[in-house]
């Protein structure tokens, strides 16, 4: 009898234990618990940290809501028709209020059923309003408006899109090579448009200069007056004075210079 007893006991015992491991979960970090009853998806999350919940019939399936990195390489037409490649970098997560939801509509599979299709579909879109040199110069308005339209794609599917980079446009060689005959046009006409507005100035600061220094003949011209002159000669005559001994030449090839010694000597 107290065998039997023992032998109740210890499987009331082992029951109990099993029921309580059945009974209890735990949700890990940076996960969200989506319960199941009997795999139905219930309305109540299970947060981080150890829940119970119905043995045998409830389950938890944990989804992740840390923030998932998808970097993939993406191929669209510009509005002028080029073909351009572009490599994107998304960081998302899964909405932590929503993963009950995402669970059931989308499954475990949303990165490749939602996510790269989304952002294919909105880089393709975008690019599409933008020329390639446009893509080029204005890549951060691009990036802000595929930004934008991932965004509204993802929260539809309960996910939500922290940032997005495009790293870089890369175009056909052909394009390529006409975009480098083009900048090198630009560079040269740009520096024939230095070098004719050079040449302009440089003409402009001669003619000023001639101008300058006809000005300054004309005005010496006004200043030779005959009183100048005789002042001239008289200033000559004293200096020739000044460097005279008082004899004349014996020898002389012309004619003697006039001196007028009367007017001298009544200064």
């Amino acid at each position: 009898m107290n065998y039997t007893k023992s032998i109740i006991s210890g499987i009331i015992a082992l029951v109990i234990i099993v029921v309580g491991f059945f009974s209890s979960t735990s949700v890990d970090s940076g996960y969200r618990g989506v319960l199941l009853q009997l795999g139905a998806v219930k309305p109540t999350i299970l947060t981080e940290g150890f829940h119970f919940k119905l043995p045998f019939i409830q389950t938890v399936q944990p989804i992740e809501v840390r923030v998932q990195k998808e970097e993939s390489s993406q191929t669209a037409a510009s509005k002028d028709l080029q073909m351009v490649t572009a490599m994107v970098a998304v960081n998302y997560s899964a909405d932590p209020g929503a993963v009950n939801k995402l669970y059931q509509e989308i499954g475990l599979d949303y990165r490749t059923r939602i996510v790269d299709p989304a952002i294919a579909e909105s880089l393709k879109a975008i690019t599409a309003q933008y020329t390639a040199e446009e893509l080029i110069s204005k890549r951060p308005e691009v990036s802000a408006k595929v930004k934008e339209m991932l965004a509204s794609k993802l929260t539809k599917y309960y996910m939500i899109l922290e940032d997005i980079n495009i790293k870089e446009f890369a175009f056909s060689e052909e394009f390529n090579k006409a975009i480098e005959s083009k900048q090198t046009a630009e560079q040269n006409a740009l520096r024939a448009k230095r070098d004719l507005e050079r040449i302009k100035i440089e003409a402009e600061q001669k003619v000023a200069q001639a101008g300058a220094e006809a000005e300054a003949l004309r005005l010496k011209k006004q200043e030779v007056t005959p009183e100048l002159i005789q002042l001239k000669q008289i200033e000559v005559q004293e200096k020739a004075l000044e460097k005279w001994d008082g004899r004349l030449p014996s020898v002389t090839g012309g004619a003697t210079p006039f001196i007028d010694v009367e007017g001298l000597s009544k200064k």
